[in-house]
């Protein structure tokens, strides 16, 4: 039997949970709040298919859109990005800040290989993205966390990692938090930028869901406050088609250099069909129309959630409240696992995400993660009077 000579950084790569996740919410009869997908009925995919094909009957434009394009992306489209940060959320922002990416998701990968060696130290937010935590994973670093509360990370011991561990750079979600549904207030995003200002830690904030609070208010970034302190990544995928798998990261020009480099050797470009295709797609959309409509039916999802969540589940039971985004967080009863309730759950025709894998240290075992964009009320409903009678039959 061939022997296989894999790289030593395959050790440090955690089992993952999001192939079992997609997997658990395709069986049949199941009701999934395990994964984090957007609803699909609230695609545009009428303007999207008019976009591709105007772009396709374009002969000049559906040429270029075929052909290979430059690593930091269509400039039109990086136009685009930057113009809605200078008039959202106040950010000098211009193109040649901006690199495009398949996904934010990429831009996990491309920010730990430009940055982390073996054994150095990375801060995260704990519970934490479990796409993070894989991704920064296989190259060895150390990852440090700060618990997460209501207020945002612990500012006592966000500044004692800071200080005695000096990571490289610190990863956190301040708008609609993944898995926890938190956002950070703005006392603690400006606390935030003042502890790290001249330290040489980054503060690498990832904004997948900043255009999904229901009251429709922006939030304003770390990096109104911390500037060159700071990268901020952004996606499509959450407010227009995650399929499309169009990202971007808005960086100092020192950090593009490197990130251009890397990416440039990962896979040239990202899809630049895509790229022509959205952008001639948002440039006859309405987006911030589109994302309110979007935001206030996953509000009101979020809120039959919650209300159900309070009515059913016995006593000890606990909840986040968010703001935004498409998650929420449950705190099971004393006693109760979190990778029981997920078996079981599957069992009674309910998924769940456990909170395990969310914890980088260690932990989790009493939490839950809760997707409630992708089910109406009836399914949101059934699907909690099941998760309700898993959660009583374990206490």
């Amino acid at each position: 039997m061939t022997h296989y000579r894999f790289a030593d950084r395959m050790i440090h790569a955690p089992a993952s949970f999001i192939d079992e996740l997609f997997r658990v919410s395709g069986e049949p009869g199941v009701i999934s709040f395990a994964g984090g997908l957007p609803d699909a009925a609230l695609i545009d995919r009428e303007g999207i298919a008019r976009a591709a094909a105007a772009v396709m009957e374009d002969e000049e434009e559906g040429r270029f859109a075929l052909q290979y394009s430059t690593t930091d992306g269509y400039r039109p489209l990086r136009e685009y990005i930057a113009a809605r940060y200078r008039r959202r959320l106040g950010i000098a922002a211009e193109a040649d800040d901006i690199q495009i990416v398949n996904g934010s998701q990429q831009c996990l990968d491309l920010m730990a290989k430009i940055f982390l060696n073996p054994g150095d130290a990375v801060g995260m937010e704990r519970p934490g993205y479990l796409g993070a935590i894989e991704a920064f994973s296989l190259y060895g670093p150390r990852i440090c966390t700060v618990p997460l509360g209501e207020e945002g990370p612990d500012m006592g011991a966000f500044e004692t990692m800071v200080r005695d561990r000096s990571p490289k750079f610190f990863y956190g979600i301040p708008n609609s938090q993944n898995p926890s549904g938190i956002t950070y207030p703005d006392a603690a995003r400006r606390e935030i930028a003042r502890l790290l200002d001249g330290t040489g830690t980054v503060f690498y904030e990832d904004d997948a869901f900043g255009d999904l609070f229901f009251d429709g208010r922006p939030r304003a970034p770390v990096k109104k406050y911390l500037s060159e302190g700071a990268v901020l990544s952004g996606s499509f995928s959450k407010i227009v088609a995650p399929g499309m798998r169009i990202g971007w990261i808005l960086a100092p020009s020192p950090v593009l250099r490197q990130f251009n480099a890397a990416k440039q050797a990962a896979d040239l470009h990202s899809n630049f069909l895509c790229q022509v295709v959205l952008h001639r797609y948002l440039s006859a959309t309405d987006l911030d129309a589109h994302v309110r409509h979007v935001a206030r039916i996953y509000g009101e999802r979020c809120r039959t959630m919650c209300d159900l969540i309070d009515d059913l589940l016995p006593a000890g039971a606990a909840r986040t409240t968010p703001e935004g985004g498409m998650f929420l967080m449950v705190f099971l009863p004393p006693g109760v696992s979190s990778m029981d309730v997920f078996r079981e759950g599957v069992c009674q025709g309910v998924a769940v995400l456990p909170g395990v894998p969310f914890y980088a240290d260690g932990g989790g075992e009493d939490t839950i993660r809760l997707n409630f964009s992708n089910a109406d009320d009836a399914s949101i409903a059934e699907g909690m009077e099941r998760l309700a009678r898993v959660v009583r039959a374990l206490v």
